[in-house]
């Protein structure tokens, strides 16, 4: 049996930035709201969006994972999207001072969004990057 961890990481505290219900705009429209779930150590996101006409719905998990029978999370803070579409997605979350990277997969991905937040804290604005030169803006203002 592994050990409980004792708290979440000053990595996985950073993202309390994220806490909230954010209009989202750019490429995709609709809101996100993120909350943690209880001990703080994963960030749960809840997706209502728009995309190319499409609606994107669904949740993401977000925090270090800890394989079964390992004493200790892994380094990466790692996500995982589950679509109301059937779809899923794999994430790894990065922030540094005031900028965001969110790698599509594994990091270093050449998928990947990186936007960097206002000074009050309130908004977000990046882009998504694509392989082969595709993505799109993205901006996210807080609204609760």
């Amino acid at each position: 049996m592994t050990e409980p961890i004792e708290g979440p990481d000053e990595q996985v505290r950073a993202l309390e930035r994220l806490v909230g219900r954010w209009r989202v705009g750019g490429g995709t429209e609709g809101t996100v709201t993120y909350r943690w779930l209880d001990g703080g150590h994963f960030l749960l996101q809840e997706v209502e969006l728009v995309q190319e006409g499409r609606p994107v719905t669904g949740i993401e998990v977000i925090g270090r994972e800890q394989p079964f029978g390992a004493t200790a999370p892994g380094d990466d803070i790692r996500s995982r999207f589950y679509g109301g579409e059937g779809h899923t997605f794999d994430y790894v979350y990065e922030i540094e001072g005031d900028t965001l990277t969110i790698w599509g997969g594994e990091k270093g991905s050449p998928a990947y969004f990186r936007g960097t937040f206002e000074a009050d804290g309130d908004a977000l604005s990046g882009a998504w990057v694509y392989p082969g030169g595709g993505g799109y803006d993205s901006t996210m203002r807080r609204v609760g």
